[in-house]
Parts: structure tokens; C-alpha cells; sequence
């Protein structure tokens, strides 16, 4: 395991983060459409509003969260009928009818937490951690500057150190961290992770350089409906993590085809309305491809989402206001018009596009393109036949992966094929 891990703190990585500010449970679907677009993995935290006064310690302030509301989420519960037959009123409706609770998916660490024990909670399931902020840092690592002294900075205020100068997981104080800030939080995603470890890969080598193959990083237990199945049928077989299904297209010898996907990252910035409707009424390959690709535009029906919120849009966060024929690029897809057949690779253009890696492709490569297109994961397809499809890759299997110690590595002149099943390289 990298050194990496075990000299830095959580602290570490809350550099530059700015100030929580708390989503309630009592805002409306149509504040979180908004909220979601600033908030990474395209999913907010919910909480409870307070119903004490003076200051909360992190008991009660994890006692308070309630769960996190992803875009599929709200797109999934506007596709519902009664939504779809008063959008206005579905879009008034307060988000604590619609998150799933789920107070496991945020953790309060203090800022002293080693960022192996961090890292040991997202593995477990954690999404989100919630840090104090203080003042400043005493007795506690420098950014980075464990990585040059090789050890853990003594720090004399505290009688937890141990003779190599490594506390276990020291408990968050005035006289280890700072003096704390009342009711001052910021918060860690795993995507903040993920950038801290993409800005130390040298100190995790060989790992980097390695393929997701031969570190057993690849997850074949991923969701996945065919391109013919409704759309809306998404909806029953999304998983939590990643919150993703497949759209796949079954081949002449039994394997997987991908075609797209839907995801809560692919709807991050969509149109909400406009991509509810068509989850509601498309199938997948059209919801994912393009619908003018494959239905003549007039058999297209009137989408009509006229909405009293005044000069707001909730195109990428506000409100449609015109009347117009529904067309796939209003989702935020782009598709090719010129192609008809939902096997053709050709058809994929900007957001449509599902994101792919192979399976001899190297963990950094991986993580370049995750963070690049922040995206949650990554599809893993055949070397040989970039359309079939053999597993995803998330955070959860990165971070399992940067952690493993090396004996557990598959040898590296062989890997598997996202089954379990190995093959010769």
C-alpha cells in the first residue's frame, strides 16, 4: 500500500473547498435541478432542517442527513404518470418524496482522519465525507510535505502518537487541528479523491501503469437493459453505485453490444422535462441514440411543458417555457441523422456517447478519463471489439485498487475478461 495514504489527512484535501451550504428536504424538485448542477457526481446531499438552536456537533449533524438526490432520481420520479400530467405541480413537489433515505451514503470525519481510513469508508459505501473547517492546521501534515520527509510530522499537543509518529486516527480537537469554525463543514466527494490521487500517481507506481485488467478492477455486475425495452424500464434495475444501466444490443454469439447509457452523469445537465418524457415513452435505443434517427418526425407528438416559473430555464437547470415537437437533442444527446441502425458506432456524437476503456487499459489512463469527463465510470469492453461489453469500472473499483496490496495483483502476463474467467495476453 502507498505511503500516500497513510501519512496524509483528510484535512489534506479540504484545501480551497468552500463552505457546505445544506439542501433541505422541504426545497422543490425544481431548487434541485438547479442545486445538481453544481454539485459533482450530479447528485446533491439532503438534509433535515435544524430544530435546535446553538451549536451541533457532528452526532447531530449526521443524524440530520438524510440521503443524496442524483439526476436520475428526478428524472425517473418526473417520468412517473401523474408527474407527466401536471409537470408544473411535480416540480413543486419537495425533494423528501423523492430522495431515497439512506443516512450511510455521507460519514463526519474530523480533518485529523488519515486518508487510508477516508478511503476505507468509500469502499465500504460512503459518498460523500463532511468535514469541520478550522482555522488553521497545527501539528498536523503540510500539504504534500509528508510526502518529502518520509514521515509523519510530530505533533507535541497530542498524546496520541505512537513511536513511529503514526496516530491511528486522531480524534479531532482544538489542540490537533485548529480552532474549529461553529457549524462550518465542507464537503469531500469521491471525485476530490480521485483528483488527489491522479496528482500523486508516482508515489503509487507500478499501480498506474497498470492495466484494470490485471489489478481486478473491473466490476461485471452491471446493470444493463436492450436497446428495444422501454426506456422507463431503467428505472427498475438502477443500481446504487454506479447509478448506471447499459444500453446493449445482444450479438449473433450471446455477447453484449453497447449502444449507450443511462445514467445519473449522462442527465447531469440535461433538460429534465424533456428527458422525462422520453424515458417515459421511448424505448432505450431511442432515448440514447437519437429518436430522429429512427421515427420520422411527423409521428413526433407535441411536448408541451409550458411552466409558470417565470424567466427561469430548467434547461440545464431551469424551466421550459415554449411548446414545441420533442426531439432527443433536447435531452442534451447529439446524434448523427445520417445513420439508421442502432448497431452503428458511427451514430455516437458528444454527450450520446458512452464512455469506454478496454480491458488492457491502464489505471491512469482510467482515471484521466473519469476526471476529464467527470464521470462516475468508465464501460469495459473486449480488446479486440471496442462495441462488447464485459464490465464497468467505478470509484468504488479504483479505490479498491490503488489499496490492494501487490501480492493480491493478477500476474501480469495474464487478465480476465470482466467475468472472472482469465485469458492470455
Amino acid at each position: 500500500m502507498a505511503s500516500v495514504f497513510v501519512y496524509h489527512v483528510v484535512g489534506d484535501l479540504t484545501v480551497g473547498k468552500p463552505e457546505l451550504v445544506e439542501f433541505h428536504e422541504s426545497e422543490t424538485v425544481e431548487s434541485a435541478i438547479r442545486a445538481i448542477g453544481e454539485f459533482p457526481e450530479g447528485s446533491i446531499p439532503i438534509w433535515k432542517k435544524r430544530s435546535h438552536v446553538g451549536i451541533e456537533n457532528s452526532e447531530m449533524k449526521q443524524q440530520r442527513f438524510v440521503g443524496i438526490l442524483s439526476s436520475f432520481d428526478i428524472v425517473a420520479f418526473l417520468a412517473k404518470s401523474q408527474c407527466l400530467e401536471d409537470q408544473d405541480k411535480a416540480l413543486k413537489i419537495p425533494v423528501s418524496e423523492v430522495v431515497v433515505p439512506n443516512n450511510s451514503l455521507l460519514r463526519v470525519v474530523d480533518p485529523a482522519t488519515r486518508l487510508i481510513d477516508a478511503l476505507d469508508m468509500m469502499k465500504q459505501g460512503v459518498k460523500r465525507l463532511l468535514v469541520p473547517k478550522s482555522v488553521a492546521w497545527k501539528g498536523m501534515s503540510k500539504r504534500f510535505s509528508v510526502i518529502y520527509y518520509g514521515k509523519w510530522l510530530k505533533n507535541n499537543d497530542s498524546p496520541g502518537n505512537s513511536s513511529n509518529n503514526l496516530p491511528p486516527n486522531l480524534n479531532w480537537s482544538p489542540s490537533a487541528s485548529g480552532t474549529p469554525l461553529p457549524d462550518k463543514y465542507c464537503c469531500l466527494s469521491r471525485e476530490d479523491v480521485l483528483r488527489f490521487i491522479i496528482g500523486c500517481l508516482g508515489a503509487l507506481a507500478p499501480l498506474p501503469l497498470t492495466s484494470i485488467a490485471a489489478l481486478g478492477a473491473i466490476n461485471a455486475d452491471f446493470s444493463f437493459i436492450e436497446s428495444s425495452a422501454p426506456a422507463i424500464t431503467a428505472t427498475k434495475k438502477l443500481p446504487q453505485d454506479p447509478s448506471a444501466v447499459a444500453v446493449t444490443e445482444n450479438t449473433s454469439d450471446g455477447q453484449f453490444k453497447i449502444l449507450g447509457e443511462i445514467s445519473a452523469c449522462k442527465l447531469w445537465k440535461c433538460d429534465y422535462l424533456a428527458a422525462a418524457w422520453a424515458l417515459a415513452n421511448l424505448s432505450a435505443g431511442q432515448f440514447v441514440m437519437g429518436v430522429e434517427d429512427n421515427i420520422s418526425s411527423r409521428s413526433l407528438p407535441e411536448f408541451s411543458v409550458d411552466s409558470p416559473t417565470g424567466n427561469s430555464d430548467l434547461v440545464n437547470g431551469g424551466g421550459l417555457k415554449k411548446q414545441r415537437k420533442f426531439s432527443s437533442r433536447s435531452i442534451g444527446f447529439l446524434s448523427n441523422s445520417g445513420s439508421h441502425s442502432f448497431g452503428s458506432r458511427s451514430m455516437y456524437r458528444g454527450r450520446s456517447a458512452p464512455l469506454t476503456c478496454k480491458l488492457s487499459s491502464s489505471l491512469a489512463a482510467v482515471l484521466a478519463q473519469m476526471l476529464s469527463h467527470r464521470a462516475t465510470h468508465v464501460w469495459v469492453t473486449e480488446d479486440e471489439n471496442d462495441d462488447v461489453l464485459v464490465g464497468v469500472i467505478g470509484y468504488t473499483d479504483i479505490l479498491a485498487a490503488v489499496t490492494k496490496p501487490p501480492a493480491l495483483m493478477i500476474p501480469i502476463n495474464r487478465s480476465t475478461d470482466g467475468f472472472g474467467n482469465e485469458i492470455q495476453c
